[in-house]
């Protein structure tokens, strides 16, 4: 089977469903790890099982993880076993579920979750910054009106 893999960046690409015998494509087209996004039975009986999809990853040199999400349901906890998988997972990341959409979800709320924690970061910053400015105008107010009261 030929793969329909749609790139979001050099870490991150999703698909739809794979099986056991996709993972040596997979590995031949250059991924490392695997997500699955899919709750186990959710397709039936012909829904590959995690286990088995575990399985035939870590037998290729594969790192895998299962987050099972319900659609249009991705949890915070989804959201940071996602992020906590991609930051210490080898790259490229491939990410499946049914269709590819909840993985892609799943990632894209990654990201979204860095760059607000990233936005309140650099605030965080400015207002010590800006803190720290008025303070020291203050003081260099009080110093020089100090020295001019002396000296007059």
């Amino acid at each position: 089977m030929t793969l329909t893999i749609t790139k979001h960046n050099e870490q991150f690409s999703s698909c739809p469903q794979i099986s056991p015998e996709d993972v040596s494509e997979v590995v031949q087209l250059g991924f490392k790890s695997i997500i699955n996004a899919r709750p186990d039975n959710e397709g039936g009986v012909e829904q590959p099982l995690s286990d088995n999809l575990k399985i035939a990853a870590e037998a290729a040199g594969l790192t895998y993880i299962h987050i099972p999400v319900i659609p249009n349901n991705i949890q915070p906890s989804d959201v940071d076993a996602c992020a906590s998988f991609v930051s210490n997972a080898p790259t490229p990341v491939l990410g499946f579920c049914k269709t590819g959409m909840r993985a892609t979800s799943l990632y894209l709320s990654t990201q979204q979750a860095s760059q607000a924690t990233n936005n309140v970061g650099k605030q965080n910053w400015l207002i010590t910054k800006m803190t720290n400015f008025f303070k020291n105008k203050c003081l260099l107010t009080k110093l020089y009106r100090k020295i001019t009261t002396t000296n007059t």
